[in-house]
């Protein structure tokens, strides 16, 4: 099949990558409230078309965005709790003390969670018919993953983790005992439907609200998912499992930039022949149900596509892993043919061979370059500005990288005396600016920039760090860090560079 570009990738546009936890906010993280709108209205001022976030759904191990118990369902914590006390469902909630500028999760996390539970049960005894009714519409449309997503977090709150370790008869889904749960749990159950109800007609404003200002969302879509899932208990068929339902290889990456000793990530590998044998129907419906949220979608880890590292599960590192086939085109043609044009972008980072760049440009998918792996001394360095070409998202860095300050400061000598060749002596004083004017005056047709260095963080206020399972995805920012110059000076750019 032929496939071509997006129309929205072959504009020229520039964007902002923030993850919505990051926002600012009184209840101990950003989340799709009155902060989402304030910064809705930060990148207006700012001229930028795009806001990328990370994924939606509930985070994991580590709360990591990319360690989901669902591949379908929205991160709870992300729910706008004064919402619900405008619904009536809340009283007023009183100011806490939390960390401005840092998610402690293990406080966020039961607050948020006992004032949900709440919502819930007032909702249940109060709400009006109109409420009622929409949520139970909600409920019938989304069942296909809602009803097994509530029955896996029930159970899961119940026994505990793993999946593998519950009686067996839930383990393996015995139908009677899925009744029984249904039977006897039903305000349990309810309670994670309510939240994901929210969570939708929430961020359903929000997108409007962003598309009322002529701004798309850019969102993730993670290549794996986590073990301990809805999905992988669901659907374990589709899994490379052995006869307890434990992984028998796990995935990751060899060893790259990042990470000496590569990266085992530990996910489940999907039995691509079964996938395939109903026309990636899971895939199908994972990815129409991300397209009705998100405008742009960026493909994580793009090169699994064509081949993954194959981990054995019994191996504490990824030393040893070998690469095994992915599915290739075949998905993206099924895809396509179900959904329509993809607005997809590659994450085509690491080590990329011919075949995963040959996959991508038969896709029609842009691919990636970060300018901080532009500085090997070669001048035919892909991540170079005056190599890029025009369906590539250029990138000054992602979540998985340093600030841009942060990355100047840790540069030997003769790498910053690259980089000042490069970019001039403006590097000294404001290499973020520096950084970002080459990559939006490159003909690249997406500019990607985290908020960090629009704002000239240093190390401290970095996203991420590969490989690492504590201490990640807590970053958060509050305006009295934001004066008027970064949304004049970025508005100015990519107006001059012809951006919209």
């Amino acid at each position: 099949m032929k496939h071509a570009t997006h129309p929205l990738l072959q504009r020229r546009t520039s964007g902002v990558l923030l993850h919505l936890t990051c926002l600012p906010g009184r209840h101990g993280s950003g989340d799709l409230g009155d902060g989402a709108l304030h910064f809705l209205d930060w990148l207006a001022t700012a001229g930028q078309s795009l806001w990328q976030i990370l994924p939606l759904t509930p985070s994991g191990p580590g709360h990591s965005p990319y360690r989901s118990p669902s591949a379908f369902a929205g991160n709870p914590w992300l729910v706008d709790l004064d919402d619900l006390v405008a619904c009536g469902w809340l009283p007023a909630l009183p100011n806490q003390r939390f960390d401005p500028r840092r998610c402690d999760f293990e406080r966020v996390m039961p607050y948020r969670r006992a004032a949900l539970n709440q919502a819930w049960h007032s909702f249940r005894q109060h709400a009006l018919a109109g409420d009622r009714e929409a949520f139970e519409h909600f409920v019938r449309e989304q069942a296909g993953w809602l009803v097994d997503y509530a029955r896996f977090m029930v159970l899961t709150e119940r026994h505990g983790e793993a999946w593998t370790r519950w009686s067996a008869e839930l383990a393996q889904r015995d139908p009677a005992a899925l009744q029984r749960l249904d039977a006897e749990a039903g305000d349990a159950l309810g309670f994670w439907h309510f939240v994901q109800w929210r969570f939708q007609v929430q961020w359903a404003r929000l997108r409007a609200a962003a598309h009322a200002r002529d701004i798309h969302f850019v969102g993730d879509l993670p290549l794996f998912v986590d073990h301990h899932s809805a999905d992988v208990w669901t659907h374990a068929g589709k899994f490379r499992l052995d006869l307890q339902g434990e992984p028998s290889v796990v995935a990751g990456v060899p060893p790259d930039y990042f990470c000496v000793d590569g990266q085992r990530w530990g996910n489940p590998l999907y039995r691509w022949d079964v996938m395939a044998a109903d026309d990636f129907g899971w895939w199908t419906r994972r990815a129409r149900h991300l397209l009705s949220m998100l405008d742009v979608v960026r493909l994580d880890h793009f090169r699994g596509f064509d081949a993954g590292w194959e981990i054995p599960a019994a191996d504490t590192t990824a030393a040893n892993g070998h690469w095994h086939a992915g599915p290739g085109e075949a998905l993206f043609d099924a895809l396509e043919t179900s959904l329509g044009p993809l607005p997809f972008i590659a994450e085509d980072l690491g080590l990329i061979t011919d075949s995963v760049t040959a996959l991508r440009l038969a896709c029609g998918f842009p691919g990636m370059r970060v300018m901080q792996f532009g500085f090997d001394g070669s001048p035919v360095n892909m991540h170079l500005p005056h190599n890029l070409a025009p369906g590539m998202v250029a990138c000054s860095g992602t979540h998985d990288n340093d600030t841009t300050v942060g990355w100047w400061q840790s540069l030997a000598p003769e790498v910053r005396d690259a980089v000042r060749h490069y970019l001039g002596p403006q590097v000294d004083t404001e290499v973020h600016w520096a950084m970002v004017q080459a990559l939006s005056q490159s003909v690249a047709n997406t500019l990607l920039v985290p908020f960090q260095d629009v704002l000239g963080l240093d190390s401290r206020h970095r996203m991420n760090v590969p490989g690492q399972a504590r201490g990640c995805w807590t970053w958060r920012f509050d305006w009295t860090m934001v004066d008027a110059t970064p949304a004049r000076r970025l508005g100015a750019m990519v107006r001059a560079h012809g951006r919209t």
